[in-house]
């Protein structure tokens, strides 16, 4: 482990670094705010794949793709003369002071709760009409924006005051699915589904579930049993395609026993 005088020199080198390269070489010369985003993305999803699989070298890995993203992004801004590295993090230390104020103020916050509420008011009070959920971005896939809008609206009191109420609210909205099943239309299905799958990320915040990382190991899941009947169904000689949904069920049921 370094101490901070060994961190400090470790990000002044790649401070140093990203000047080299942006002045010696073809490519990184070449890249844009705009050219970099889709590549930014991708490493985040790097990185929550290494935290998922709980992969600590991986993680550090992945870090150090994301710290090298954000210090290209300031030496492009400092290059058009309207922010630096310095102007980022004095940037974000300030907020933190700003949203802190039971520790860098006199406001009491002695729950997570009260943090998050006093987080929500003072953001709020920084605009001038906008709403609560202006902060929640609007490229975020759906489902965790849903996740991050309903924890939006928890911080200015707008949720339900126990998981059990939320899992009511699963149960009419299945009701409802259910009814515009028989008579209703595609678009009103589809809008009565996007509600279940509302009221159920609602229901798992909660419960202290994270719906995202839930699904993403039910996904992982799904993977390792669907690969382990490709190879059972290899090891006969045959090819899934070749299997009727009997045998496929069969294969199944026995990956489920060999790949929990």
């Amino acid at each position: 482990m370094n101490n901070r005088a060994q961190i400090l020199q470790a990000f002044d080198r790649l401070l140093t670094t990203m000047d080299d390269l942006r002045e010696k070489c073809p490519w990184d010369r070449k890249q844009t705010l705009e050219s970099l985003r889709h590549l930014t993305i991708e490493e985040t999803y790097e990185l929550a794949d290494a935290i998922l699989d709980n992969d600590l070298e991986e993680i550090k890995k992945e870090l150090g793709d994301l710290t090298l993203h954000m210090v290209f992004y300031a030496k492009i801004a400092s290059e058009k003369g309207v922010f630096d590295m310095g102007d980022v993090l004095n940037a974000v230390c300030d907020k933190l002071v700003e949203r802190h104020p039971h520790i860098y103020g006199d406001v009491q916050a002695e729950t997570e709760e009260e943090v998050k509420a006093n987080w929500e008011k003072i953001k709020l009070g920084n605009r001038q009409n906008r709403s609560v959920l202006d902060g929640v971005p609007k490229s975020l896939p759906a489902l965790v924006k849903a996740f991050r809008m309903q924890e939006k609206a928890r911080g200015v009191g707008f949720d339900w005051e126990k998981p059990d109420l939320a899992w009511q609210k699963v149960k009419e909205e299945l009701a409802e699915f259910e009814v515009e099943q028989h008579n209703g239309s595609p678009e009103s299905l589809e809008d009565e589904f996007g509600d279940i799958l509302f009221s159920l990320i609602n229901y798992a915040r909660l419960a202290g579930i994270n719906p995202e990382s839930a699904l993403e190991r039910t996904n992982k899941k799904f993977i390792s049993r669907f690969q382990s009947m490709e190879k059972q169904a290899e090891s006969l000689e045959k090819n899934l395609y070749d299997l009727d949904l009997e045998q496929m069920e069969e294969l199944w049921q026995k990956a489920k026993k060999t790949n929990i």
